[in-house]
């Protein structure tokens, strides 16, 4: 999937991504409002295909699952940043939205047309032929994401563990 990047700083927090105050008005409420007050632009201009790419610590402060789940809705990509917040992490690839760490994001620009590829581990800069190497996912993860998240996952998993049960 192509798109563009959205340059982001350091330590964009949870409260960035999932604004308290909007979190009683539903998934679409709370996706409209998504980084509104780091980049009043993003909810509004953001496409599928699209892809964040930040720096340190993205995702951290609570534990909401909201914040990946607006980022996920909105038909990111993924996320690349030089480092996550942990439970973000986790709560992103359970929810089936890629995360991937990028020890160098020099010569990425704001609006560079990308494509991720999370299994190859690479942000393709399609106008610069230029890629930006990401750390591998874990292998036990990879399966998960390509079936859309955890619960998807285990409900593949489940269907073919009766499947065979009944064959038995």
């Amino acid at each position: 999937m192509s798109g563009r990047v959205f340059l982001l700083g350091d330590d964009i927090d949870t409260d960035q991504l999932a604004p308290g105050q909007y979190m009683k008005g539903g998934l679409d409420m709370l996706a409209a409002h998504c980084l509104e007050s780091a980049r009043p632009d993003f909810a509004g201009s953001v496409k599928p295909g699209d892809v964040i790419v930040a720096g340190k610590n993205f995702g951290m402060g609570s534990s909401r699952e909201q914040a990946a789940e607006a980022l996920k809705h909105l038909g990111l990509a993924g996320v690349v940043a030089r480092s996550f917040a942990g439970i973000f992490y986790r709560n992103a690839l359970n929810l089936g939205l890629p995360v991937l760490v990028a020890d160098d994001i020099g010569g990425v620009d704001d609006g560079d047309a990308v494509s991720l590829d999370p299994v190859a581990g690479a942000l393709k800069l399609t106008t610069k032929n230029h890629t930006v190497r990401l750390e591998p996912l874990p292998d036990n993860l990879k399966p998960m994401l390509a079936d859309g998240g955890l619960v998807p996952h285990l409900k593949k998993r489940f269907a073919k563990e009766r499947k065979r049960e009944a064959g038995a």
